[in-house]
């Protein structure tokens, strides 16, 4: 058995099921450790995350947590960006999407890094 692996998932795993974007993490252990092509791990990653949502959604249905009249349109949008998305991906190829992927990461980190926290957080 592959331990990083399994570290890998056990991490990405922790941290989608908190809705922090555990997908981060599984993709840049992908590509990076496992040398998997960009949009295979984009794939991959997709994949792994169907049964954690899944999980992830019920536990928070039954704690009530999600508002649903928001959650349904946002999903749909969701479903829309996701198809439009594909197809874009297949236009523009995998080089590009891993450096936009990469900009993003960047430019999410900065924002962490210079935003005020929360009072009690």
């Amino acid at each position: 058995m592959n331990i990083g692996a399994l570290l890998a998932g056990l991490f990405s795993g922790i941290i989608g099921g908190m809705g922090l974007g555990g997908g981060a993490v599984l993709i840049i252990y992908l590509t990076v450790f496992q040398n998997v092509e960009q949009l295979k791990a984009q794939g991959i990653n997709l994949l792994f995350f169907i049964p954690i949502a899944l999980v992830a959604v019920i536990i928070y249905a039954f704690k009530k947590q999600i508002k649903w009249r928001v959650t349904l349109p946002i999903a749909a949008g969701g479903i829309l960006g996701a198809v439009a998305g594909f197809f874009l991906t297949d236009i523009i190829g995998g080089s590009f999407t891993a450096k936009l992927f990469g900009g993003f990461l960047i430019l999410l980190g900065l924002k962490e890094i210079f935003s005020k926290s929360e009072k009690g957080s």
